[in-house]
């Protein structure tokens, strides 16, 4: 469904955040992105929206082709597209409600979203809400709710554009980890009713052997490791990470 062939990306400054890297995923499959800082999680994920251009190769999706083939390509990709983010990226002084709603803009014309979105879209953004248990919530700002409630919020905005694929940044990194089982939770089953494409990037361990599906080990800009959370053993930590640290081994088992 989503793949990327021979993708590059080397930075204004000289660094190269991803070496040669080709890659599919799967429809309606869970994957997580591991690895340390720097090794491409983030450049990855935000080359699989266009929000990263690379430097060579494409990132192409079935029956459309590249994404950057024309600004109206990229433009349907994106609306396809959900994004979570690792910092909510809400609007604190709007409603947990209208922040959803925010998540449907991209499904009207640029002149319709200077009106009031119907309620078709209200009943949607409240639906989405309450998925993740937040109904009860959606009159109130969002700079009342706590860090949890924030990101389910920012879930339900993803969900609510109606997308195929979802892509999240480091989505609990922030959390708790009690409210990050919780969260990474509610995203897990919901993108499963859907059937939505889900790539996500972590580094806590013991979360992406729970819920992923599949798991792409990032170092250095590389692929180290493309398999099962079953396979996740000490010598595959050992490439991704170059360490071999009790505690991840620990996890590890």
């Amino acid at each position: 469904m989503l793949s990327v062939a021979e993708l590059e990306v080397t930075y204004a400054n000289g660094v190269k955040a991803l070496s040669r890297t080709s890659v599919s995923f799967e429809r309606g499959r869970f994957i997580v992105l591991l690895g340390t800082s720097g090794a491409g999680k983030s450049t990855l994920l935000r080359c699989l929206n266009g929000l990263v251009r690379p430097t060579k190769g494409d990132v192409l999706v079935e029956r459309r082709g590249s994404i950057f083939r024309s600004t109206r390509t990229l433009r349907e990709h994106r609306r396809q597209t959900g994004m979570v983010f690792q910092q909510h990226h809400l609007i604190g002084r709007m409603t947990a409600l209208e922040n959803v709603l925010t998540g449907r803009l991209a499904a009207h014309g640029t002149f319709r979203t200077l009106l009031p979105l119907a309620r078709a879209d209200r009943i949607l953004a409240l639906e989405a809400l309450a998925r993740v248990g937040l109904a009860e919530r959606a009159l109130h700002r969002a700079d009342q709710l706590s860090g949890g409630q924030q990101q389910r919020v920012g879930i339900a905005r993803a969900i609510a554009q109606r997308p195929e694929i979802i892509l999240a940044d480091e989505p609990v990194a922030s959390l708790d980890p009690e409210t990050a089982v919780k969260v990474l939770g509610d995203l897990h089953r919901i993108c499963r009713e859907d059937g939505i494409t889900t790539i996500v990037s972590l580094h806590q361990l013991d979360l992406a052997r729970k819920f992923a599906d599949r798991i792409i080990g990032l170092a250095h800009g590389q692929i180290a490791f493309d398999g099962a959370p079953s396979d996740l053993g000490s010598s595959v930590l050992d490439k991704i990470y170059k360490v071999s640290s009790p505690a991840l081994l620990e996890a590890a088992e």
